[in-house]
C-alpha cells in the first residue's frame, strides 16, 4: 500500500512540474525555461533571467545567432572551447579562465558543442557554452552561473540542455534577430543587470584579448554571458 501512495505521488509531482514548466521559442531555438523565468529581446541576444531580482545575481542565460561563416563550424567550435580565454577586467587586471571540458553532444538530434569554463568572462562564475551550426546560422546558448550556486544549479541548467532544439524556419526573416556574417562575438558581450525592473538589464561592450578568437571576425563567437551585478558591487564597497 506504501509503494502505491509512493508511486502516485511521484506522478502527482511530476505532473504539477511539467504544468509549471514553461517552453521558450524565438527564431531559432526552444527550450524548457524554469518556472518564474521570464526573457527579453536586448539588441540581437535573448536573455532569460528569474524574475526574482536578488536570483538575478546568480545566473542567466543568453542566446545568439549569426549569418554562419566560413569558419563556422563544430570543430572550429570545439578547439576555441578547448582553449583558455584571456581578457582585461575593469582597472585592467587580467583575467584567465579555466576551460573544464569541451564536448561534442547530441541533443535531442542534433549535435552541439559541449563546453564549460571557469571564470572565462567574470571570476567566479562557471559558464556552460552550448554551440552549434544549423544550415545558414551559428547559434550558441550560454548558461552562467555564480560559483557558489553552481550545485544548485547544474540540475535546471541539464535540463534546459536536455530540452534544447535548434531550427531554422525558411518562411521567416531573422535578419533583425542575428549577428551579420562579419561581426564578431568573441565574448564581446557581458550583460550587467540594472538595479530593479523585472528585466532591465544593461549591455556593456568589452574587447577579448589573448585566447580564443584574435583578428578572426568571421570566426563563429560564443557570446560571453554573465551576471557581473554582484563583481561591481563588490567593487563599490571596497572603495
Amino acid at each position: 500500500m506504501m509503494r502505491v501512495k509512493i508511486f502516485f505521488f511521484t506522478v502527482f509531482c511530476f505532473i504539477c512540474l511539467s504544468a509549471q514548466a514553461k517552453r521558450f521559442t524565438n527564431q531559432y531555438t526552444e527550450f524548457e525555461l524554469p518556472s518564474g523565468w521570464e526573457c527579453a529581446l536586448e539588441g540581437t541576444e535573448w536573455v532569460c533571467q528569474s524574475t526574482n531580482n536578488d536570483r538575478k545575481k546568480e545566473a542567466i542565460i543568453i542566446l545568439a545567432a549569426k549569418v554562419r561563416g566560413s569558419q563556422d563550424s563544430l570543430p572550429q567550435y570545439q578547439d576555441y572551447l578547448k582553449k583558455q580565454k584571456t581578457f582585461t577586467l575593469p582597472g585592467g587586471k587580467t583575467q584567465v579562465s579555466e576551460s573544464k571540458y569541451a564536448n561534442i553532444k547530441d541533443v535531442n538530434g542534433h549535435r552541439w558543442v559541449d563546453a564549460l569554463h571557469l571564470a572565462s568572462e567574470v571570476p567566479g562564475f562557471y559558464t556552460r557554452y552550448l554551440a552549434t551550426v544549423k544550415e545558414d546560422l551559428g547559434v550558441a546558448v550560454t548558461l552562467s552561473v555564480a560559483k557558489d550556486h553552481y550545485s544548485s544549479y547544474q540540475g535546471i541548467f541539464d535540463n534546459i540542455v536536455g530540452s534544447l532544439r535548434v531550427f531554422r524556419q525558411k518562411n521567416q526573416n531573422i535578419a533583425n534577430f542575428v549577428k551579420k556574417k562579419d561581426e564578431d562575438l568573441l565574448g564581446d558581450t557581458t550583460f550587467i543587470p540594472s538595479e530593479g525592473g523585472q528585466m532591465d538589464i544593461g549591455a556593456q561592450r568589452k574587447k577579448s584579448a589573448g585566447a580564443g578568437g584574435g583578428d578572426d571576425t568571421t570566426t563563429y563567437a560564443i557570446v560571453g554571458a554573465v551576471v557581473v551585478g554582484a563583481f561591481f558591487l563588490m567593487k563599490k564597497k571596497k572603495k
